[in-house]
């Protein structure tokens, strides 16, 4: 939509961590080496940990996207509240293999056979595991008994793990002790600082033909990173909605003004808990409670209203540009 608007070749804030537009952070770049550390090492478990929307899915479209031409065999899980037996069935399925109505013996066989004919043919299994703090302790042990294959010195099998915080806690536990060991590096990728938060937004911008417009003033990538906490999808949420009032007001300059309108958008429809309500005149002679309550609703009530009118503003646009193309289609056919 806004795309043509600002000549642009595709949208550079789209939700889908697509490789082609991974920025290399600071703390990217190092769980980016320490992903690639653990492959070269062949063996153990590497753990990466960060907040919902840090970027750790990226991380991994990323490391795959680099092992499409090398010899290894890469499969992923998204884990969801998974218990032992789930873990097995989910490993088999990630890599491609039937597991229905197979019970545990016969599945672990199957899997170490299948990891065995990687090896055969000169190449080796990785398996990414990702949100992780979703795992049942039992579920995490399973994926140790599984770096238990071997042939000969070398283990048929090697995970990376890649949760949130929270997951830090996990192994902790006394019944992955033995796991712990295992783990040959582990990094926390923290959020981005404010000018890793700009740059992330002008790479993004540039590798879909960004030509400074619109502009973004300081301003505006101050506000950006103050809101957001330096977090990529929170920045690619909040910068796509800026985009689009940018094109239905058809503005080519972002103040901080213009941030703070999305911001204020976002906060009446999604869990963005941190936009301030404002104290409305007259509300002093209430009770706390109710005046409270009041300037709550009215906040909402305004919010409602304001949501309201851009979404009439937005489809007015959209038939309006319809309305133009048509005639250009049914004269072009007619040529």
């Amino acid at each position: 939509m806004y795309e043509a608007f600002y000549h642009l070749r595709a949208k550079p804030f789209s939700l889908n961590p697509d490789p082609r537009f991974f920025y290399g952070s600071k703390g990217h770049k190092r769980a980016m080496a320490y992903l690639e550390y653990g492959l070269s090492l062949r063996e153990g478990f590497i753990v990466i940990t960060g907040e919902i929307g840090a970027g750790k899915t990226m991380l991994v479209r990323n490391l795959f996207k680099k092992l499409e031409h090398e010899d290894v065999v890469a499969a992923q899980i998204v884990s969801t509240q998974l218990d032992a037996d789930d873990m097995l069935r989910s490993v088999a399925s990630a890599f491609g293999l039937e597991q229905e109505g197979m019970n545990k013996a016969s599945l672990l066989k199957k899997l170490e056979s299948y990891l065995l004919s990687i090896v055969r043919q000169g190449k080796r299994a990785l398996l990414v595991v990702d949100e992780a703090q979703n795992l049942a302790p039992r579920a995490v042990e399973e994926l140790r008994m599984l770096s238990n294959f071997q042939h000969g010195n070398e283990p048929l099998l090697q995970s990376f793990l890649l949760g949130q915080p929270e997951f830090r806690i996990t192994l902790q536990s006394e019944e992955l002790q033995q796991l712990k060991q295992r783990v040959i590096a582990s990094y926390h990728l923290a959020a981005m600082d404010g000018a890793e938060t700009r740059a992330y937004i002008q790479h993004r911008l540039d590798l879909v033909g960004w030509q400074g417009d619109p502009a973004v003033t300081d301003e505006a990538y101050k506000l950006i990173h103050e809101f957001t906490g330096g977090i990529p999808r929170k920045i690619n949420t909040l910068c796509d909605r800026l985009m689009l009032l940018g094109y239905l007001s058809e503005k080519h300059t972002f103040d901080r003004a213009e941030v703070q309108e999305v911001i204020d958008d976002l906060g009446q429809e999604v869990a963005y808990s941190n936009v301030p309500l404002s104290v409305k005149p007259g509300l002093a002679q209430m009770p706390p409670a109710a005046g409270d309550a009041l300037a709550h609703l009215e906040e909402k009530v305004e919010g409602m209203e304001r949501s309201i009118n851009r979404l009439l503003a937005m489809m007015r646009k959209l038939l309006h540009v319809v309305g133009e193309e048509k005639p250009r289609a049914e004269k072009s056919g007619h040529d």
